[in-house]
């Protein structure tokens, strides 16, 4: 582990011989993540200091020896709850990785889950560290293994089966249709009234709507979704203040900010990663 307390770094890249896997490891005094989702897994560890996470259910702190298990498009928020801030490392497998290896190990049917955002697993915790170490070091073999263990372990303890989505009413209808209209017109989004008029629902009644569905408001949701996409395009090797225009940002610091806090490192360094230098 490298670094010391006070300071922040991070790292966020692609582990290229297991495919679909993102990596990250970091530490952040003062950084905070707004809220926001992922299209696959999070499953993290801290290996220093406290973090403090928010999820639906309300505000958690996460210690060393714990292991955060978030699913697909859940909605949280984290900070540093110590003055020195928290070092972590995270692993973000997509949902073919945790639905293969749950269909070979477990009794669970649809769409695999883990019950609760913190599990204390001290065994658990180690395995993603190692898991870290083995992808860093290049020894493909290992990584592998190890995250396989790890989800096992994490799936066989704390596993469940993600509920089945319910026929949509009305207001979900909505929500459903807002969505898929910010995502058509991400450059340039509708108000919220216009937003409303098109999908047949009062400005109030989709707000409502919108955020029980997808656990934040219509205007946090498309930052997110605009990072989600200035990710692919980044890694495709565009650059940044293309993207910024791409994705529906003013300009490039506006893309920075807002992927800088979500992310947790600056749309460069994301790219080099995975894209070679500028």
């Amino acid at each position: 582990m490298s670094g010391s307390a006070g300071q922040e770094w991070a790292r966020h890249w692609r582990y290229e011989a297991l495919p679909g896997l993102d990596l990250l490891h970091a530490q952040y005094v003062s950084h905070t993540f707004p809220r926001h989702s992922h299209e696959g897994y999070l499953l993290a560890t801290v290996l220093r200091g406290v973090e403090d996470m928010r999820v639906q259910g309300g505000g958690l702190h996460v210690l060393p020896g714990s292991v955060m298990t978030l699913n697909p498009e859940e909605p949280h928020a984290a900070r540093s709850g110590h003055p020195d801030g928290w070092a972590y490392v995270a692993l973000y497998p997509q949902l073919d990785t945790v639905r293969q290896i749950a269909d070979e190990i477990t009794t669970l049917r649809g769409t695999p889950g883990f019950s609760g955002p913190v599990a204390d697993d001290p065994y658990a915790a180690r395995l993603l560290w190692r898991t870290y170490e083995a992808a860093d070091g290049g020894n493909a073999l290992a990584a592998d293994i190890l995250l396989r263990s790890a989800v096992t372990r994490l799936l066989t303890r704390n596993g469940t089966p993600l509920p089945a989505r319910a026929p949509k009413a009305a207001g979900r209808r909505a929500a459903a249709r807002a969505r898929a209209l910010l995502e058509a017109q991400m450059t340039e989004p509708p108000s919220l009234e216009l937003l409303a008029r098109e999908v047949g629902a009062s400005p109030y009644a989709l707000l409502r709507a919108f955020k029980a569905e997808y656990g934040m408001p219509p205007h946090t949701w498309l930052t997110d979704a605009r990072v989600r996409r200035a990710q692919l395009l980044l890694a495709q090797g565009h650059p940044p203040a293309q993207v910024a225009s791409d994705v529906g940002f003013t300009d490039q610091p506006h893309l920075n900010r807002h992927f800088t806090r979500i992310v947790g490192v600056p749309p460069g360094a994301y790219r080099k990663e995975r894209a070679g230098p500028l």
